[in-house]
Parts: structure tokens; C-alpha cells; sequence
């Protein structure tokens, strides 16, 4: 052996390159090779990586190129790469791509296409004799000509797949697959790919990343974890740490942000993403310093860096700064006009901002681009059903829904959202500079594409400031949600945002957009609930000073919901404390450019960690009752406690038929938790019970106290409906028909007896409203309908409607008796014979 031969092989062995590989299974090697110089990279010993490279010759040019790029030196990385070229060294194909992308990069995408193609086209010649890491070299060169011609994913999968089933040991296809397969929005076929990798290596850095945008596309709480788990198999994984920093950033932890794009550079200084993201942090802390040097930074990388205002816009959308991500997206596509990613953005959002007509004709130049984008097409499909849909302009909203939905939302939907104008504006000082507009859906699918281009979303409505979209109550079933507190909701964000300038962060928007609904009907808003306090004992809510992190990072599923209900209880403490003026202050100190511990220290006097501390007082005094009955389970949602004893107690008794002690045991347990009903909890067992021994009004008394407190109790508030008509309660059972409606407006008897409990008790304008609503839900009889229409508008005073709605059955129906009669009675004179 040569003393040469002799130097590099320990230096072989003291990089740990002589050894299984252990990202590559049980692989082993005695001379230099590729993969295991890249799995050092993979590690994290980038440094490491470059040594070996170098060391192991002009033979490993093309690696000693890949090394360099992931350092982001592509000035060396160019060199190594040529000399692989110009060589013809083992894997040229691969320094072939590698410079390709660089050039793309740099912006000079004309020669990365020129060279993609150039390799494409010698793949389609010779491609099945090439090795398998020269069909990852084919497949990168299709995604990167897929830039202008989408339907090359394709063929880029085919050659991933290709190198994958010549050598299953080759990971890196399978993670390239995977992570093309994410970016055309496949997350179960992506999921299913990075799993091949992890059940070969099961820390594979790559690989855990890509299961944390898995995660995230699914909308799941474990992708801050995946992140970090990736990072800690590899601390120079810069496109982990970007991802960290724009989680972070989502979160409002601007500083965790920085610190995250920081590291991310100091990887990788030319890695334009996360010079992005710096720049956003810096422009959300209002840092016109760094936000200036670091657009000078990414534009000494691209001369039109396109992707950095793009990832700017998407920034702001995700802090619902809307007209600011407009903007930037509007100069992403001025820098590349044919960008897909900028052109999706921009449509995207200027529909969200209400500007439609631009919207639609931008993301038509981006669909005819890539034909493929799913959130596009999506979208696309959605405005061409919208053209049908109808449009109902009046006063300071505008209605825009389905022609089955518009009856009946402009019967009920708007003169609330009036109502709820009125009572926002004067609370938060502010009012919108133009009409709201406000779509309604019929298919739950449709508001989540409207929502955010796909199918899935599990939000009821959004707000994107004065444009707002929700679920029809055709969308759910009935009795699932309440349409209008969720109404109710969305407008109020409008007024927050927009006293804010949508700096407002999303927990205390959604807290105050919660107590406002309670504000608007004492049923409506979420309430506490035992799984809710057992999460609160255990300590499994966010303190006030993280609580966004509950909307946007969750730990476990319900961790959404319970932040709703918190966010709206330290809003309601912060008004008994500070009065009704701390919300304008709040949002006046955020529209000035205050971050959350500036806005509460100028708003309330106290630092921020002092609210954390009043607001557990708060907690420990309004629950605690609750609290002493409840504990925490196994895990969230997981209940025990001395109340959830009772219940048990109380169910025993009823499988038993042992009535009195299950009444007993139900009043134990309802004693428990005074004023928190559980749907099907024990006041619905006692009312039950009250029934079968034929206590009317103990019934009466049970159902209030769910029907007072849940916004789509249906069945107590039709049972209370009956036993308050048997009664002749007119007014309570049209306090309870009323309460039905905002949850199940499409039952016909529902508005019939609503109609007629008003006329008994001379409230003809809701007789009025309930007979237009009878019409509205195509009723078996029509004719018959609108006579009952034209008898409450002659019993309201207006015997011109009457007369035209009488005449409009008579040409319909000549031979319609009672029309005739009515007819007739209208026609003569007030006070004359009959």
C-alpha cells in the first residue's frame, strides 16, 4: 500500500467513513464512496464531508460539489462541479444537475433549463443504462425544468422511482419522490414514501422533515417536534431550520424566529428563504435595519428574487395581513411573471381582499402555467359555481349566496349582521370603510376551498377582514352548529382587525370574537366543559403570554377548541378588571406597531407575565366548584373526578330502573358543576326523568338550563318548544323556536308554528318574517303558503302586499277560494260591511 493510500485511509477512518454508514442501513466500505461522504453531510459534519471529499480526489469531484452547495459556498460548489464536467469523473451526470440548479439560483434560469435539458434528453435516449444516483440526476433535472412545464412531475417521479427500484438503498429517490410528491400536495402518497425511508433508517434527518410537513399539511401538532427531531439528527439541515423559523414566526415568537433564520444562514449564507424570513421578522418588529439588509442580501443572490417577496406574502397572510401580502406579491410577480408560487399568492389573496375579478384572471395565468395545482384548480372550480350564486346588496353588507340559501339568509342573516354592526362599531371604535361582503356555502368542501384551496379545513367561518365566508346551515347537519353565532363570530374579527390593522394576534382576536357572541345571545359562545377544566387542572392550556401557540402549534387535538374558550375568558377577565376601554386600547397600542408585552404594559399598566398571573386567580375563583369535582384522566379530554362518579352513579341507576336514585345521582353530579351543562349531561337525564313521572315543570326547569347556555341544544329546545305550546306559553315557545332556527332553519313546521305563536300574541312583523321563511324552504303546498304570506302581511297593516301576494296565487291558481275571499275582504274599504 502507498504511503499516500495509507494517509487517506485513516483519514477515512477518522471521519467514521470506514464504518456501517448508519443512515444506510447495514452498508458497509473499506475505500471512499459517495454515499458515506454524504452521510457525514446528512449528520451534520458538513465540514467533515468537505475534508473527506477533497481527500478522496478528482474522482469525487461531483460529491466534494454537492458538499459545498449544502454550505452554501457555490462559487466552489460551481468549480468542483465544472472539473467533474470537464473530467467526465464517475457521476458527471450528477455535477451536471448540481450546476444546473445553482445557475437557477443565481436567476439565470435560462442555462439551468438549457443544461436540465440537455440531461433529460440523454436520460430519454440512454437512461435505463445509467447508475441509480444518475437517475436521481435525471428526475432533479425534470424538477427543475418543471418550473415552465408542470407536466414533467411525471417524469421526474418515474426516474426517483427508477433509482429507488434499482437500489432500494439509495434513500435519497425515495426522499426526493416524497418531497415532489408534498409539493404537489400528495401528502398520503409523500407520507407513504418517507415511511419507506424511516423503516430503513429510522432517524434519517430528510426523511423526519418531510414527516413534519406531512404533519402540517394534515394540520397536526406534532410538527415543531418532527422539526427539531430532524434537526437533531442533522444541526445543518438548513431547510429544518427555516421551516423552525417560519413555524416560530406563525407564532408570533418573533425573537425563536430570528434565531432560527440565523442559524439557518449561518449553514447555509445563500439560502434566500431564510434570508426571507429574517426579513419578515424584521418587518413584523418594525426593523427597517435588517429588513433593508436583508432584501440587499437575497437580491445579491438573484438578481429578481421573486421567492423572497413571495415568502413575505405568505408571512403576512399568516398574520391576516391581507392588503400588505397583496403587495408583496404583487412585486414577487413583477420580479417573475411566470411564477407559479408568486402568481397563487397573489390571486389568492386579492380574492381574499374582495378584489375578484383580478383574482380569478390572476390565478387563471397561474393555472394555465401549472395545470396540475390542485389549490388553484380548486379555487377556479369554486368561482366558475360562484358565477351562479346570488348576490343580495343592502345597506352596509353584501350577501353573496347560493340561490337555494338567499331567502333565507336575507330573512334572518341580515338584519343580525346589522345588529351586530351596531352593537361592534361604537365597542372597538371603528367601522369599515366599505360594504362587508359575505359568502355562504351549501357544501362544507366549498367554504374550506374558499377557505384555503383545499378540501378539509374543520373551521366553521374565516374572516378576511371586510370579506368573510362561512357554512351555510345546509352544509352540516342539523343541530350542529349555530349559523349565527358563527355570523356573529366573523364579524367581530372584522371590527378587530380592522381597529387593529390586522395586528392583532389570533388569540385575542378569536377570545374577543367569542365573547362577543355571547354578548349578542346568552346560548351562543362556547362554554366550559369538564374535559375543558380537567385540561385546565392538568395543565395542559397555554399560559396568556403563549396562547397563540394553542391555535397555531397544538400538542394534541383538542388543544384548538380549548383555546377558543380560554382566549375568551381572559378576555372576559380583562374587561372585569380593566373595564370595557382596555379592547380599544389594546388594539389601538397593536395598530401603532406594539408587540403583546408593549400593547398590555401601555393598555393595563401591568406586564404581560402579570396577566398570566391574575388570569389563574380568575380561573382558580369563577371554577372553583368545578374544579374540586374534576380531575384529569390519562391523558386530554380524559375525565375523572367525583363528578364523573356521579354520572356513572346516575347511569347505573337508570340501566337498572332505578329512577329515584338515578335522579339523586344526576342532582349530585349537577350540583357538582353548577352552571356547566355537558350536552347529554344530567340536566337532559332529570328532565328525562321528570317527564316519565309527568313533572311538566320540573321538566321545564331542567331544559332551560341547557337551552340558556348551548347554542345548538336541539333536542331540549324542541322538547321545551312542546311542552311550552302545550302550556300556552306563546312567548316562551317563541323564545325557543327561535333558538331552534339558528341551528335547523329548514323545517318548515318549525317556521309554521313560530308564525302562528306571533300572530296569537299580535307580533305580526315576525309572523310576517316566519311566512317568508315558510316559502323559503319550498314548502309541499306553496299556494297554500302564501296565502298564509298575504293573511299576516294584511294582519301587519300592509294591505298592498297583501293584495299583490293574493293576486299572484290567483294567476297562479284562479280557482283558489280562500285568495278569492281575502281578495276581497282587502278590497273593502277599513270599517265598511262585510
Amino acid at each position: 500500500m502507498t504511503r499516500t493510500r495509507r494517509f487517506r485511509q485513516r483519514s477515512w477512518r477518522a471521519l467514521g467513513i470506514v464504518a456501517c454508514a448508519p443512515l444506510l442501513g447495514a452498508w458497509c466500505m473499506d475505500q471512499p464512496d459517495r454515499r458515506a461522504i454524504l452521510a457525514l453531510a446528512e449528520s451534520g459534519r458538513l465540514e467533515d464531508a468537505e475534508t473527506a471529499a477533497r481527500t478522496a480526489g478528482p474522482t469525487f469531484a461531483a460529491t466534494l460539489g454537492d458538499v459545498l452547495v449544502l454550505r452554501g459556498r457555490l462559487t466552489s460548489a460551481d468549480s468542483a462541479y465544472d472539473a467533474a464536467i470537464t473530467q467526465r469523473a464517475p457521476y458527471a451526470r450528477l455535477a451536471e444537475v448540481g450546476r444546473a440548479e445553482i445557475d437557477a439560483r443565481r436567476g439565470a434560469l435560462a442555462e439551468a433549463l438549457a443544461r436540465a435539458e440537455r440531461l433529460t434528453a440523454a436520460y430519454e435516449r440512454d437512461g435505463r443504462a445509467w447508475l441509480p444516483e444518475e437517475h436521481v440526476a435525471a428526475g432533479r433535472a425534470y424538477v427543475l425544468r418543471g418550473r415552465r412545464d408542470a407536466r414533467l412531475a411525471r417524469q421526474a417521479l418515474a426516474a426517483f422511482d427508477a433509482a429507488w427500484a434499482a437500489d432500494n438503498t439509495l434513500l435519497e429517490a425515495r426522499v426526493r419522490a416524497a418531497d415532489l410528491l408534498l409539493d404537489k400536495y400528495n401528502a398520503a402518497d409523500a407520507r407513504g414514501s418517507y415511511e419507506d425511508v424511516l423503516a430503513v433508517a429510522a432517524e434519517h434527518p430528510a426523511a423526519t422533515l418531510g414527516m413534519a410537513r406531512v404533519q402540517e399539511f394534515d394540520g397536526r401538532g406534532e410538527t415543531m417536534a418532527m422539526v427539531r427531531k430532524a434537526l437533531a439528527g442533522n444541526p445543518a439541515l438548513t431547510p429544518a431550520h427555516v421551516m423552525l423559523a417560519r413555524l416560530h414566526l406563525e407564532a408570533e415568537a418573533y425573537d425563536s424566529a430570528r434565531v432560527a433564520a440565523d442559524r439557518a444562514l449561518a449553514v447555509d449564507s445563500t439560502a434566500v428563504e431564510a434570508w426571507a424570513l429574517r426579513a419578515a421578522v424584521a418587518w413584523f418588529t418594525g426593523d427597517s435595519t435588517v429588513f433593508a439588509a436583508s432584501r440587499t442580501a437575497a437580491e445579491a443572490l438573484h438578481p429578481r428574487p421573486s421567492d423572497f417577496y413571495a415568502t413575505l406574502a405568505e408571512s403576512a397572510v399568516r398574520h391576516r395581513r391581507y392588503v400588505d401580502g397583496v403587495r408583496f406579491a404583487t412585486t414577487a410577480v413583477t420580479l417573475d411573471s411566470a411564477s407559479v408560487r408568486a402568481l397563487g399568492v397573489l390571486g389568492t389573496n386579492q380574492l381574499r381582499t374582495g378584489a375578484m375579478t383580478e383574482g380569478r384572471a390572476t390565478l387563471d395565468r397561474a393555472f394555465a402555467i401549472d395545470p396540475y395545482n390542485v389549490w388553484h384548480k380548486n379555487t377556479l372550480d369554486l368561482l366558475d359555481q360562484m358565477d351562479g350564486f346570488t348576490t343580495i346588496a343592502r345597506g352596509r353588507f353584501q350577501l353573496v349566496v347560493s340561490p337555494e340559501d338567499a331567502a333565507l339568509m336575507e330573512l334572518y342573516l341580515l338584519p343580525l349582521l346589522e345588529e351586530a354592526f351596531d352593537s361592534l362599531a361604537p365597542r372597538y371604535a371603528w367601522r369599515p370603510e366599505r360594504a362587508v361582503r359575505f359568502e355562504i356555502f351549501r357544501r362544507h368542501a366549498d367554504f374550506s376551498v374558499r377557505s384555503v384551496g383545499l378540501t378539509g379545513l374543520g373551521a366553521l367561518g374565516v374572516s378576511f377582514g371586510d370579506v368573510l365566508a362561512m357554512d351555510a346551515p345546509s352544509a352540516r347537519e342539523p343541530g350542529s352548529f349555530n349559523w349565527g353565532s358563527t355570523a356573529w363570530h366573523e364579524l367581530a374579527h372584522t371590527f378587530t382587525l380592522g381597529a387593529s390593522a390586522n395586528h392583532v394576534p389570533r388569540w385575542l382576536s378569536e377570545g374577543l370574537s367569542v365573547l362577543e357572541e355571547r354578548r349578542a345571545r346568552g346560548s351562543w359562545g362556547a362554554t366550559a366543559t369538564p374535559d375543558f377544566l380537567a385540561a385546565y387542572k392538568a395543565g395542559q392550556l397555554r399560559p396568556v403570554s403563549s396562547l397563540n401557540d394553542g391555535f397555531v402549534r397544538p400538542r394534541y387535538p383538542a388543544e384548538v377548541q380549548y383555546s377558543y374558550y380560554l382566549a375568551s375568558l381572559v378576555s372576559e377577565m380583562l374587561e372585569a378588571e380593566f373595564g370595557a376601554a382596555v379592547f380599544p386600547a389594546l388594539l389601538t397600542a397593536y395598530r401603532s406597531g406594539l408587540d403583546s408585552p408593549e400593547a398590555f404594559a401601555r393598555a393595563t399598566r401591568l406586564p404581560i407575565d402579570s396577566i398570566d398571573t391574575r388570569f389563574q386567580r380568575y380561573m382558580q375563583t369563577r371554577f372553583a366548584k368545578p374544579l374540586a369535582a374534576i380531575e384529569a384522566g390519562e391523558g386530554p379530554g380524559d375525565v375523572k373526578g367525583p363528578f364523573v362518579d356521579a354520572m356513572r352513579e346516575g347511569a347505573g341507576h337508570l340501566e337498572a330502573k332505578r329512577a329515584d336514585a338515578a335522579r339523586a345521582a344526576f342532582e349530585k353530579a349537577q350540583a357538582l358543576l353548577p352552571g356547566i351543562e355537558p350536552v347529554n349531561g344530567a340536566s337532559w337525564q332529570l328532565a328525562r326523568l321528570a317527564l316519565e313521572r309527568a313533572d311538566t315543570a320540573a321538566a321545564l326547569a331542567q331544559l332551560a338550563r341547557i337551552t340558556r347556555v348551548h347554542e345548538t341544544a336541539l333536542a331540549p329546545n324542541l322538547l321545551e318548544a312542546d311542552l311550552l305550546e302545550a302550556r300556552g306559553d306563546d312567548a316562551g315557545l317563541m323564545a325557543a323556536l327561535e333558538r331552534v332556527i339558528w341551528s335547523s332553519p329548514y323545517d318548515a313546521a318549525v317556521h309554521v308554528r313560530l308564525a302562528e305563536a306571533a300572530t296569537r300574541l299580535g307580533q305580526h312583523a315576525i309572523a310576517v318574517r316566519e311566512r317568508r321563511a315558510v316559502l323559503a324552504t319550498g314548502p309541499a303546498d306553496p299556494l297554500e303558503a302564501r296565502y298564509q304570506l298575504a293573511r299576516a302581511l294584511a294582519a301587519a297593516g300592509d294591505a298592498g302586499a297583501a293584495r299583490r301576494e293574493v293576486l299572484g296565487i290567483l294567476e297562479s291558481a284562479p280557482g283558489f277560494e280562500k285568495a278569492q275571499a281575502l281578495l276581497l275582504e282587502l278590497r273593502r274599504p277599513p270599517g265598511g260591511p262585510r
